[in-house]
């Protein structure tokens, strides 16, 4: 699936005094299997973005195409696209509303007016894929579930839809370490595995772990629509768009000066603990 918009631009409250332009001239091209991280300032237009690819906002200006269709043509069907583009938003409460957390979870595939059975096996596989025991988790609360929890539910729930592509707002947001590695993994395999995934994040650490393109939105406008190696040495947007630099690279850049390393592009734990092994070994 490819997604292509072009000259995209969206107001808030147009026509009226208090009009304001959130996106300004987005160009954007997302090819099928691609892991796209977009990172900006508060308040710089991202969800906004994200509600322009799933159709639910309507943009004031420009066209947005998904396998060469306007989604705001005369014909195209919304329904079918958000069948193909699954979405977890950055609070997994507004997405938990059933009494089960199996009921939750089969809520999509009933919508698609599946066979039974298939719904029974996509809630245990979705559950299962992320990291849940079903015969454990299936009468549970929603409500009573821990926030990694509440998150995984959200995650398989979206999932048991079998989209093509996944966009996910902030999903690693008030977990710790433990849950954050675990959602990371999941994105690392759901990726590996096909499935195109648009992350928006303000977490600078897992957007240089899991992606290779980086897309930076500052005030409306793409200004930045690169590789992550690139950005890393482009102070002058790290600066506009008040961005982090993460925490391993800064680590791995003092050692770097320090001339302990012999390269300061390092972005996880893992290649940081082989390259000081590799430059001990040398001696």
């Amino acid at each position: 699936m490819k997604i292509r918009l072009e000259n995209i631009g969206y107001f808030y409250s147009q026509n009226i005094p208090q009009s304001r332009q959130v996106l300004r001239e987005i160009n954007l091209q997302i090819s099928d299997g691609e892991f796209v991280g977009l990172v900006g300032p508060t308040g710089s237009g991202k969800t906004t973005l994200l509600q322009q690819f799933t159709g639910l906002l309507k943009p004031t200006t420009g066209t947005i195409y998904v396998d060469n269709e306007n989604i705001w043509g005369k014909n195209y069907s919304l329904t079918e696209l958000r069948k193909k583009i699954g979405v977890v938003f950055q609070f997994p409460e507004n997405q938990l509303f059933e009494d089960s957390v199996a009921a939750d979870v089969a809520f999509g595939p009933q919508k698609l007016k599946l066979p039974t059975s298939e719904i029974n096996d996509r809630v245990k596989q979705a559950l299962e894929y992320v990291g849940m025991d079903y015969e454990k988790i299936k009468n549970r609360v929603p409500n009573h579930l821990s926030e990694g929890e509440k998150r995984r539910v959200a995650l398989a729930g979206v999932l048991a839809m079998a989209p093509r592509m996944l966009i996910l707002d902030e999903p690693t947001a008030g977990l710790d370490p433990k849950g954050t590695k675990l959602i990371v993994q999941i994105l690392h395999r759901l990726n590996r595995e096909g499935t195109t995934i648009f992350l928006i994040t303000h977490n600078m650490d897992i957007v240089f772990q899991l992606v290779n393109r980086i897309l930076v939105l500052n005030k409306g406008k793409l200004i930045y629509d690169g590789s992550r190696d690139d950005l890393i040495c482009r102070e002058d947007i790290i600066k506009k768009a008040k961005l982090a630099i993460p925490r391993i690279v800064r680590l791995a850049k003092y050692l770097y000066n320090k001339h302990i390393l012999t390269d300061w592009k390092i972005f996880t734990n893992e290649n940081l603990k082989k390259l000081i092994k590799t430059t001990k070994e040398s001696g």
